[in-house]
């Protein structure tokens, strides 16, 4: 699967599977990156004002907001978009406690600014 869909099935989605894999270097399946494109896609847009990348950008700013996107999807994927914690079920536990009080939407953000650094691509503006 080289081509994940939009919202809906509605067309290719602005980062590829494969662009996640080899560009990225992601280790997610494509389900769980699939799964977690959505979320990531109203992160990166939330900071950039987009979310697709550009004709005018250069193709290292392209290659920047793909790479927030799949950080983002990368956060997403393994912290969900609400908290960040653990939980107990008798002897079990799981922790995968970052900060006292993020949430997984924070995550992904740092991840995705991350990726943007140096670029101009954040959103700073009215628009």
């Amino acid at each position: 699967m080289d081509v994940a869909t939009g919202a809906a099935g509605c067309g290719p989605a602005p980062v590829s599977y494969g662009f996640y894999q080899d560009g990225y270097g992601g280790a997610l399946a494509a389900d769980a990156f699939a799964e977690a494109l959505p979320a990531a896609l109203r992160c990166v847009g939330a900071l950039t004002g987009v979310r697709d990348v550009r004709d005018e950008w250069d193709e290292g700013d392209a290659d920047a907001w793909r790479r927030a996107v799949c950080a983002a999807a990368d956060a997403f994927a393994e912290y969900g978009e609400g908290r960040v914690g653990g939980f107990s079920i008798g002897s079990f536990s799981v922790t995968n406690y970052r900060d006292e009080g993020t949430t997984g939407s924070e995550v992904a953000r740092e991840a995705a600014l991350a990726e943007l650094a140096g670029t101009g691509l954040c959103f700073a503006g009215v628009r």
